[in-house]
């Protein structure tokens, strides 16, 4: 290496020393002044035999010493400020030796003593991973502690357990009033399966009886009759049950299945709304009407001539079966209608889901229904499904059936029991005046022990109370 002239700095005093390869000899002849790869390129002031440094020393900063002055740092910074001790992760050894730039570094103690020989080790590259300390966690745990302070302050009291509200007068007499009625803590009432009996019998079509009543429901009102009496100038409402009253003694005399009676008088309804007939032929219709139905319903329907006995001869053969022919046309030859008798079946099915069956249910209900259909207001005012489940209704009441209406009965109805109020108060007039009617003939007929004597029963007070209907 090629030496350089070092311009000596005069002082009182003062020595100056150049080292370098000329004056190597000479620093070695004094063992105390030299300084082993420490002074090179240096300017060192010396008084005396006292080695005190005086100018700034510098030396080349490599990428090992750059770290360990890194480091150095750190590590005071650290226990200034109470930190945690560095981790530091070791991973690879640090190439040769490479100069990167000069740094002026200044002697902490002047006033020390220079060591005799200060030799340049080469240290490994450290990587150095700061952790936060202790106190920045604190900080950001205090942090954390007044985000969920001010939460608590904004969202009111909801980490307290709520304290039970007191209960107030209005409370405690409702409760009161509901333990006595019997009304506190009553179990939801269940939905009887009304068809799960029937499972293996064939004919009862288990699998399409709930999709056929629901097409009932939606056709019912297409086959009902309109208020026909304001265009009828010979026929009444009187003459109307008068004949009704006529056709079920008929039909109970040729005891003919009561799906027959049902239609008969839905035909005879129908054929009155939109054909005007005289006095003198309103019989004629109804023993034709009651002829079709037979035909239709029965397995042997009475003969013409049958008829014309049961009607003291007051018609001929031949006009029955014109009539009978008049009235097919008039109705197009639609007969396949949903009667009021098919949705009383149905709903006397769900008032009774147990397996034994109540004869006296089911009279009562068919008692009803017959007095229901034997009046005009009845037939015009209410569809065949309101009138077959309010007759259930009024049943239930009559014979003291608690609760009267059954969620079972709600849901194969399809009416809640304020919606048959209006009719069930109709019908439990007719069934409170029966007896003193002229038309004894359906209150005859369910007097008899073989139908329960029904008809001899108290009608439901509860619903004769504010009740408003027809007289018979």
């Amino acid at each position: 290496m090629a030496t350089r002239q070092v311009v000596p700095q005069q002082a009182r005093g003062e020595g100056v020393v150049g080292v370098g390869r000329q004056k190597k000899n000479a620093a070695a002849g004094d063992g105390r002044n030299r300084r082993a790869l420490g002074d090179i390129g240096n300017l060192v002031t010396v008084r005396g035999n006292d080695i005190k440094p005086q100018a700034q020393i510098t030396r080349p900063i490599t990428r090992s010493f750059c770290a360990q002055l890194l480091a150095n740092a750190q590590a005071a910074a650290a226990a200034e400020n109470n930190k945690k001790q560095v981790c530091v992760n070791i991973d690879k050894p640090a190439p040769a030796a490479l100069v990167d730039g000069v740094v002026a570094v200044k002697k902490a103690a002047a006033g020390k003593a220079v060591p005799k020989k200060v030799a340049a080790v080469k240290t490994k590259p450290k990587e150095i991973i700061d952790i936060s300390s202790d106190t920045e966690e604190a900080k950001a745990n205090d942090k954390r502690e007044k985000q969920q302070l001010q939460k608590k302050k904004e969202g009111g009291e909801e980490d307290k357990p709520k304290k039970k509200a007191a209960p107030t007068l209005s409370s405690v007499l409702t409760a009161r009033s509901k333990a006595a009625c019997g009304l506190a803590n009553k179990p939801k009432e269940q939905i009887v399966d009304i068809d799960a009996k029937d499972a293996n019998n064939h004919l009862a079509a288990v699998e399409y009886v709930e999709d056929i009543y629901k097409f009932y429901k939606l056709v019912e009102n297409e086959s009902r009759p309109h208020n026909y009496m304001d265009s009828q100038p010979d026929i009444n409402e009187k003459m109307r049950s008068i004949l009704v009253d006529w056709l079920m003694d008929v039909h109970h005399k040729f005891e003919l299945q009561p799906e027959t009676l049902y239609l008969a008088i839905n035909i005879i309804d129908r054929f009155l709304s939109v054909k005007i007939v005289p006095r003198r032929e309103l019989q004629l219709v109804g023993i034709s009407a009651m002829l079709i139905a037979s035909k239709y319903e029965e397995i042997w329907a009475p003969e013409v001539n049958d008829l014309v006995c049961i009607a003291d001869r007051a018609y001929s053969h031949q006009q029955i079966l014109v009539m009978e022919k008049t009235i097919l046309g008039k109705l197009e030859w639609n007969l396949t209608v949903p009667t009021h008798y098919v949705f009383l079946a149905r709903f006397i099915k769900a008032a009774i889901p147990d397996q034994e069956v109540s004869l006296q249910m089911e009279n009562m209900v068919y008692f009803l229904g017959e007095l229901g259909i034997m009046h005009y207001d009845t037939i015009i005012m209410f569809c065949p499904s309101m009138l077959a489940a309010s007759a259930v209704y009024v049943a239930r009441c009559a014979l003291n059936k608690t609760p009267s209406w059954t969620e079972t009965l709600k849901l194969h109805t399809g009416f809640s029991e304020s919606q048959l109020m209006g009719c069930a108060k109709l019908l439990a007039l007719f069934h409170s005046k029966a007896a003193e009617s002229k038309l004894q003939v359906v209150y005859r007929k369910y007097s008899n022990p073989q139908r329960g004597a029904v008809a001899i029963l108290p009608p439901a007070k509860s619903l004769l109370l504010g009740s408003a209907g027809s007289q018979l």
